[in-house]
């Protein structure tokens, strides 16, 4: 349907309109530039995340291969923009105000230029059948993203959950200098429209408003002719030439009326915006399989030649520079001279924001004059096509008050330059904006990367938490099924019990546990009086391991003694009536505290005799004393050895100094036997001191 009717226009707030400069450039035909011999190609080629390379150094690729894939939802995939072979793939300066560097992959080409076997993609049936999802990965795996300087990924644009009311394709270019837009509408109007009817039926939009300015009457003319049965509802609406009529936002206003308040979508409110370039990059990845490998983009400026060209992704600004013919090294800008920037470097390689290289000459772009203070004139309010307070934002950027500026919607400047265009001050106010947003965006990386830190630490926290619970809810789990098997299993027998081999003997390693509950309830019989005291005894040990711990103690014992009282004599006096054993270096215990001893270990004895007889239901005579060989030492073997030698020495020097008052002669000492020192263990003692059960003191 033709669209040459008229069309209302709703003007927007502010707007600048500084001179245009377009006729530099746009008086020629597009051109091809000719394959570079090396390509520079960022990996970061849209807004998010950086794309993934897919290749490696030395690899040879092919044009319109993919080098690097998305790298997530808002990223776009990077393709060879020739054939060659990658050299090397490390940081390199970019096209970026910043002049930082970025991940790079560099390409010699090999001048064939050899494409890969290229698969159209089914758009249609997938449409029919449904799979919207399909066609948007398509896109983003084409490398499709945003020609009007924006770079945002279009597959993300393609999204609309209801039929939209109004698909706004944008052709304003109102930037000056800037003329590839209005080539390409010129040249490739057909092809633009076949790439709207597409992009239409994606989004199911009932109809279609093309916006362009005045200052661009073939391009006018030419889509007006391309849209003659076209087969759907569009219509060409011509816009006054006023900067940034080609922002998103002021065209829908221009066209439509609706104003899209902050932090709202224009989709949410039934609008979608496409810029030309983007369209015709949608076409051709549908139509054709062709990903992202070129553009169109303006040289102009100081150079010979002004044209638009058709360049590879990666070619060096330097080459572009030196095909349009550069009449003296100078700066360059890199977009506008409204919202470009000046390149840190012509070395560095085309992108696809790349619309525009504009050689500075003295004439048209002067050395800025000093930045002098503001004088609150309101001129920037006045301009500024998002009704923003640009001397506010000035202020809080400048004071570091960042808060105060997103409280002003800092965020919703569009760094259009009118501010600064008009300001008397010559502030370089979009600089200052700039700065403040790269500096919320870094604290809320920052933040996000703290909050996410946290959360992992929280997390490891509640994991051993819970592995502690865990862990716990078994070991109860455990004692209780030992627990229910103790109870479980039938009370032993009194000849089980007596019997050692059947209830008492040592365990394998596979039955330790076993015998340790059988042990243990053998003990709490006999407590009860369900056994003789005999009988009751803890498990005995083997006759072959009891004749081992009797030979063991019978030897320590003997090498104790015979190192605590050697048969060494020596004189008493002077006349060499008597000797002595040379214990007595050792000390010595008196009478009084040996009786006690020996007293205290004969009332234990009789004790244990005692309860022994009664558990066995036997009457206990009044002198029933323990012999001698049950007995068990109160104290260790050491220390029972000290006093037994201290003992002798006293009772030795007692006798002697008897004799000596009775004026008898003094018979020499005898010396013990080192079986005398500590008598040996019998069979039964050595079960007894080993059951382990704290009756006998083991």
């Amino acid at each position: 349907m033709s669209a040459t009717l008229s069309y209302e226009i709703f003007p927007f707030h502010g707007g600048v309109h500084p001179p245009e400069m377009k006729d530099l450039s746009n008086r020629s035909p597009i051109v091809a530039m000719p394959i570079p011999a090396r390509l520079s190609i960022p990996l970061q080629q849209s807004i998010g995340n950086i794309a993934q390379p897919l290749v490696s150094v030395g690899d040879r690729v092919l044009k319109g291969q993919m080098i690097a894939a998305a790298n997530g939802n808002i990223s776009a995939a990077v393709h060879a923009p020739t054939s060659g072979q990658v050299i090397a793939i490390d940081p390199q300066a970019v096209a970026h105000p910043s002049g930082l560097t970025q991940s790079c992959l560099t390409l010699a080409s090999d001048g064939l230029d050899e494409w890969i076997v290229r698969e159209k993609f089914d758009w249609r049936a997938a449409m029919q059948g449904g799979d919207a999802k399909a066609i948007r990965e398509y896109v983003q795996n084409m490398g499709v993203v945003g020609q009007g300087g924006a770079v945002f990924p279009s597959h993300l644009k393609l999204i609309s959950r209801e039929p939209l009311d109004t698909l706004i394709i944008n052709g304003a270019e109102c930037e000056p200098y800037i003329t590839c837009d209005d080539r390409l509408m010129r040249e490739r109007a057909i092809e633009i429209v076949a790439g709207i009817a597409i992009v239409r039926q994606l989004l199911n939009a009932k109809q279609v408003l093309i916006g362009i300015e005045d200052n661009k009457p073939e391009a006018i003319e030419a889509l007006r002719a391309a849209l003659i049965g076209c087969g759907f509802s569009a219509q060409v609406v011509v816009v006054p030439t006023l900067y940034p009529s080609g922002g998103a936002k002021q065209l829908i206003k221009l066209l439509t009326n609706i104003e899209v308040p902050s932090g709202v979508r224009s989709t949410d409110l039934g609008v979608q915006c496409f810029n030309v370039a983007t369209i015709y990059s949608i076409y051709a990845a549908l139509e054709h399989a062709e990903p992202v490998i070129s553009r169109v983009v303006t040289l102009t400026g100081n150079v010979e030649k002004p044209c638009n060209v058709e360049a590879l992704i990666g070619t060096p600004i330097d080459d572009l520079l030196k095909f349009a013919g550069l009449k003296a090294p100078s700066d360059c800008i890199y977009g506008g001279p409204m919202m470009g920037f000046t390149l840190p470097s012509t070395q560095v390689g085309l992108t696809k924001a790349g619309n525009c290289i504009i050689a500075m000459d003295a004439a048209h772009f002067p050395e800025k004059p000093r930045e002098m203070p503001c004088i609150r004139c309101g001129e920037c309010a006045v301009a500024c096509p998002q009704e923003l307070q640009p001397m506010d934002l000035y202020w809080f950027a400048r004071s570091k008050n960042f808060g105060k500026a997103q409280e002003r919607n800092l965020f919703d400047c569009i760094e259009c330059g009118a501010c600064a265009y008009v300001c008397p001050s010559s502030i370089q106010l979009v600089d200052y904006y700039r700065f403040a947003k790269s500096e919320i965006w870094d604290a809320e990386r920052a933040k996000k990367s703290a909050d996410t830190a946290r959360e992992r630490h929280e997390f490891k926290q509640f994991r051993d938490e819970r592995e502690k619970e865990e862990k716990a809810a078994r070991l109860a789990a455990r004692a209780a099924g030992q627990s229910v098997s103790a109870r479980a299993e039938p009370k032993p027998l009194v000849s089980e019990v007596a019997a050692p081999e059947a209830s008492v003997a040592p365990a394998a390693d596979g039955d330790d546990k076993a015998a340790k509950i059988r042990a243990a309830m053998a003990r709490a019989a006999a407590a009860k009086g369900e056994t003789p005291a005999s009988s009751a005894a803890a498990p005995a040990i083997d006759a072959d391991k009891a004749a081992k711990i009797k030979a063991a103690m019978a030897a320590a014992a003997a090498k104790k003694a015979a190192a605590n009282t050697p048969a060494v004599h020596s004189p008493v006096d002077g006349s060499g009536a008597g000797l002595q054993q040379n214990t007595a270096a050792k000390p010595a215990m008196d009478e009084e505290k040996a009786a006690k001893i020996r007293a205290a270990m004969a009332a234990a004895a009789a004790k244990k005799a005692e309860k022994a007889a009664k558990d066995a239901g036997e009457s206990v005579p009044s002198s029933a004393v323990m012999p001698a060989a049950v007995e068990k030492p109160a104290i260790d073997e050491e220390k029972a050895a000290k006093i037994r030698a201290a003992m002798a020495a006293a009772a030795a020097k007692k006798a002697e100094k008897a004799a000596k008052d009775a004026g008898e002669a003094v018979p020499p000492p005898v010396v013990a036997p080192a079986a005398v020192e500590k008598p040996a263990i019998d069979e039964e003692k050595s079960r007894q001191d080993s059951c382990g059960d704290g009756c006998c003191g083991g």
